[in-house]
């Protein structure tokens, strides 16, 4: 998955293949070490990228997304060794438990929006193109629009700022309610022309929307809420010796990542800092940039190997 940083350049592909381009697929591979016989969750299947990858190593996964798009892409697929369920990551022990499994070998969390989320022009979560104020992985409950055109002042300025680290965030909520009071704010580019206008001293460079967008994106789906929820669920169901890899894309997931693998009484830190992409792999796939890999070891609960 990846953040929504770099312009769209395709429209959402409608055929089934397991064909993403999964960031640091070589760095994740040695992190996870699939092999034959070990089960693995791709517990953010988006494209899946990676679950190809395990795939292609012999190892079985259940892969978990709670997006109908990616599911229905998984499902057409039908990758042998791939099993598919709907949900979201934070849920990990009960849908793994539905179908009897109650340990694995490896777990991966790719966090965020997915290229195919962030391409599908008609999913909002993208202020380059217009479209519809939605931004929603699971395409129900609460949208972007819900919030912008309902929340208090106070309450959407917090938004920004927590998730956004904006510092900007009171004037461009200050701004987004002025406007919501003399029309209703409806569209992806009606927002990002909104913030522009709030935003103090802008110039060409880095699209001030940017860090607003995230911030909406990140409430609307409680992606930090959903990431604790599923560390600590995956914590519970590696196996001793089993792996988590966690791709995260900003420092507010990377933070919340780095201080659970640190404070685990279970977990063993494989990388004392978080390997980032090469500099190939940044210039052939710039949605890598800014991706942080952490990894862990499942040690038995005194910290010994078994």
């Amino acid at each position: 998955m990846t953040d929504p940083t770099p312009e769209p350049t395709a429209e959402f592909p409608t055929e089934s293949a397991l064909t993403h381009l999964p960031v640091l697929a070589a760095e994740v591979l040695a992190a996870l070490a699939p092999a034959p016989g070990k089960v693995f969750v791709d517990g953010t299947l988006g494209g899946a990228g990676h679950t190809g990858l395990l795939l292609e190593a012999g190892a079985a996964v259940y892969g978990i997304d709670q997006d109908p798009y990616a599911l229905e892409r998984a499902r057409a697929a039908g990758r042998p060794g791939l099993t598919v369920l709907e949900g979201n990551y934070r849920d990990m022990p009960a849908l793994l438990a539905a179908e009897g499994v109650t340990g694995v070998d490896g777990i991966l969390l790719d966090i965020g929006v997915s290229s195919f989320q962030l391409d599908d022009t008609q999913r909002g979560f993208s202020y380059h193109t217009d479209a519809p104020l939605d931004m929603r992985m699971s395409q129900s409950g609460e949208s972007a629009a819900d919030v912008v055109n309902t929340y208090p002042e106070e309450e959407i300025a917090a938004i920004i700022y927590e998730y956004g680290e904006e510092r900007h965030s009171r004037r461009l909520a200050r701004g987004i309610v002025y406007a919501r009071e003399r029309a209703p704010i409806e569209t992806t580019v009606q927002l990002a022309d909104i913030i522009k206008r709030s935003y103090p001293g802008f110039s060409k460079g880095i699209h001030p929307a940017r860090r607003s967008f995230q911030a909406l994106r990140i409430h609307v789906n409680d992606e930090l809420g959903a990431l604790r929820d599923g560390l600590t669920g995956a914590e519970g169901l590696l196996n001793v010796g089993g792996r988590l890899a966690v791709i995260s894309f900003h420092s507010l997931e990377d933070r919340i990542v780095k201080r659970f693998m640190q404070g685990s009484g279970t977990l063993r830190p494989l990388t004392k800092r978080p390997v980032v992409a090469s500099e190939d792999e940044q210039t052939s796939n710039p949605r890598a940039r800014s991706a942080k890999l952490r990894a862990a070891e499942k040690c038995a609960p005194d910290g010994g190997d078994a």
